[in-house]
């Protein structure tokens, strides 16, 4: 490895993605007595982490710890490390396990911090992760109310780490836990995904409500709401619905229908104003992972009779091209039914 060796009795672990997320994650594990190998696709973006300490395109206010070394070589980031965390977009996932397999241990603990499913086969990314790599028992995801902003200045936060192994939970929670980052752990790894899924797709629609300019109460509906139909399709899918009680579930749904640093709410902001999503990813250079949820949740949704008229609404706007004011109609028009069902 190319670390220096002063670092050499550090433990070390890989991060794959160089994102917001990603980079906050770096700065997290290298605050800690980690040595931290950042993989990133351009060599722009390793030059500056490597020579400058910097990201030039994320949380570019920040400075990085020294004991974050990137690189744009996935076998070097991977080599030696006691674990695998992965941070690029969902639609991504699939695609560095395929070259990941090849390059890890059978018993590698590997956790994912995307939020999605896999836009090609339909799977939460921990089936799709464990359908390239095997040994799902290794296998964790981390979701919760955790802006990257925050994260990199040491505000309080709290998350969650889900697996169906206790023991790799667990693992992942001594590791990733600081005095300010605050690790719980849970088995339900289908409620802690399809929450942190689908209330991307609900932060969208607040960002609507928003930029159309309706008020206090609409937000909390539609924020209520969402969260009711994202516990139907949790339990269809064989998850919990108590897991949309805690930070997985009402605390990142809260943090991202609320928050200024919501890449989600901002997108529902610009597109009520005539915005698309093509504009607001190149302004940004963010992938607005609600976006594409729309519609993996809704098919999903559908094969298994399950409603999601908020997100229905959503992915119509978005991906079918039906006027903003057309879909507010139809969810005010929707039959009033029993509020749990």
């Amino acid at each position: 490895m190319s670390q220096s060796t002063a670092n050499e009795q550090l433990r070390q672990v890989a991060v794959i993605g160089a994102g917001s997320w990603g980079s906050a994650i770096a700065w997290l594990l290298g605050s800690k007595p980690i040595s931290v190998n950042l993989w990133a696709r351009d060599v722009e973006t390793v030059s500056s982490f490597n020579n400058h300490h910097k990201n030039p395109r994320y949380l570019s206010d920040v400075e990085f710890p020294s004991t974050v070394y990137a690189t744009t070589d996935l076998a070097e980031a991977v080599s030696g490390v006691e674990a695998v965390l992965l941070v690029t977009p969902s639609m991504a996932v699939t695609e560095i396990a395929s070259k990941l397999k090849s390059l890890i241990a059978d018993d590698l603990p590997l956790m994912i911090l995307s939020k999605g499913l896999d836009p090609a086969s339909g799977q939460l990314l921990d089936a799709a992760l464990a359908a390239e790599v095997g040994h799902p028992e290794r296998i964790a995801v981390l979701s919760g109310p955790n802006h990257a902003e925050e994260v990199c200045l040491g505000i309080p936060s709290g998350t969650v780490v889900a697996s169906t192994s206790q023991q790799c939970a667990l693992y992942f929670q001594e590791l990733m836990a600081t005095p300010a980052f605050r690790v719980y752990i849970s088995s339900d790894i289908v409620g802690v995904e399809l929450y942190g899924a689908t209330k991307n797709v609900v932060a969208i629609a607040s960002g609507l409500a928003v930029g159309l300019g309706y008020g206090d109460n609409t937000l909390a509906m539609l924020m209520t709401r969402g969260l009711a139909e994202i516990a139907r399709l949790v339990e269809a899918c064989g998850g919990e619905a108590i897991t949309g009680m805690g930070l997985a579930g009402m605390g990142d749904l809260i943090a991202t229908c609320t928050s200024s640093h919501s890449r989600n709410r901002g997108f529902g902001l610009e597109l009520a104003q005539g915005g698309s999503l093509e504009s607001y990813q190149q302004r940004t250079h963010m992938i607005v992972e609600g976006a594409l949820a729309a519609r993996t949740v809704t098919d999903l949704a559908a094969k298994l009779a399950v409603e999601l008229p908020i997100c229905e609404q959503v992915r119509s706007i978005i991906w079918e091209n039906q006027p903003v004011q057309q879909a507010v109609q139809a969810l005010i028009a929707r039959t009033a039914k029993p509020e749990f069902y």
